[in-house]
């Protein structure tokens, strides 16, 4: 970052963990990978935490994915906790929307994870948070108590005074308007931050990286590890660097996750073999299909498919697989063929019924004919010697 030396006070913030989050599209096997993933990555966030010789972590709300969550998630972050070194920089949590801080939550005094929390952890409890972080370096934070409320947090930081020649941060979590057809909750309304006289405002609610305001900047930072398909620049963390000058502090934004989510609709097998080749290890892919195809090129489709999925013999090439065939369309010309001569009379009355079905005009009928024939014909084909 350009202006090292002229740098006064550095910030990491993070937001959106999600620990214990559920995954149940994908399956079981799937799911362990992607819900272990959310803990996997804080290692990363604060190994950037450590490199950037931080002031201080801030952590903006839904850390885990419910205010109770099953004892492996808090035990897990714990043990992360626990490990860091020795002098680590304060690091702050708060509570969000996800995980208020409500009468049986991991936040309060009694929960073992708040009680085998480390010094330098400090969990956000009060609406009137303000905490010197270094002398000119103030944090000022306000968590949830509820999982939805009509209150912006923002309005319960208090003005600047005059006189105030302070750094002042503040830590909430909620949504901007910035976003159309977005759930507002905790709404944070354009122009409070610059009322309130802050710097910067670390927000989270939303899972992918973004400037919402630019003076003083108002940021989401994104999940450090993305959660679904349709999130935009999730991934990463923020720095936040403060000049001696007090000019706009510098942002940079940090990649930390291991997974990327991708989305492919394969409306030709040229599309499949390309990304078949491509380097899949750390994605999470979804393939969706939008073509017609013969019984060869269908064949190759589960062939390609086999690959990226491995079997026991066989590392699978892809970190994640979801494949969804309802889109691929079996041509019923191709089929005729398909099938060896002097098929017994019985089955080849059921390929007749299955043809004429698949000529239905009932694209749904039609559709699960066309499966059934591919499957049929594949029975029917004889084996090669071994």
């Amino acid at each position: 970052m350009s202006g090292e030396d002229d740098v006064a006070f550095r910030l990491l913030h993070t937001a959106d963990w999600h620990l214990g989050k559920r995954f149940p599209s994908f399956d079981e096997s799937a799911e362990k990978d992607l819900r272990r993933a959310r803990l996997d990555v804080l290692s990363e966030v604060f190994a950037a935490a450590t490199r950037n010789v931080v002031d201080a972590v801030l952590c903006a709300g839904d850390l885990f994915d419910e205010p109770n969550p099953p004892a492996d998630w808090w035990r897990g972050l714990l043990h992360i906790l626990r490990r860091l070194p020795s002098g680590f920089p304060p690091v702050f949590l708060l509570p969000g929307n996800h995980d208020p801080l409500l009468s049986d939550s991991v936040w309060m005094t009694g929960h073992p994870f708040r009680a085998g929390l480390p010094g330098f952890v400090r969990v956000v409890e009060r609406e009137d948070f303000r905490e010197e972080i270094k002398p000119g370096l103030v944090l000022y934070a306000v968590p949830c108590f509820l999982k939805a409320g009509a209150d912006d947090p923002v309005d319960k930081i208090p003005p600047r005074m005059p006189g105030d020649e302070s750094v002042r941060v503040g830590l909430v979590h909620g949504t901007t308007f910035d976003l159309a057809n977005c759930e507002i909750h905790f709404p944070i309304r354009a122009g409070g931050a610059r009322a309130r006289g802050l710097d910067y405002l670390a927000i989270g609610d939303t899972h992918g990286y973004r400037v919402v305001q630019d003076d003083p900047p108002v940021v989401y930072p994104g999940a450090p590890e993305p959660t679904a398909f349709d999130e935009i620049d999730a991934g990463h963390v923020v720095l936040v660097c403060f000049t001696r000058t007090r000019g706009r502090p510098h942002l940079r934004k940090v990649p930390v996750a291991r997974w990327k989510w991708r989305y492919e609709t394969i409306r030709d097998l040229g599309t499949l073999r390309a990304l078949a080749a491509d380097d899949l290890h750390a994605t999470v892919l979804r393939i969706a299909f939008d073509l017609d195809v013969d019984l060869r090129e269908r064949d190759e489709i589960e062939r390609i498919l086999d690959g990226l999925a491995g079997n026991e013999a066989q590392h699978s090439r892809v970190g994640v697989l979801d494949a969804d065939r309802a889109g691929i369309r079996i041509r019923i010309s191709s089929v005729a063929g398909a099938f060896p001569p002097n098929l017994p009379p019985v089955l080849q009355t059921v390929v007749d019924n299955l043809q004429a079905i698949a000529a239905d005009r009932d694209p749904d009928a039609a559709r699960r004919a066309r499966i059934a024939l591919y499957k049929l014909s594949a029975l029917t084909q004889p084996r090669s010697p071994r």
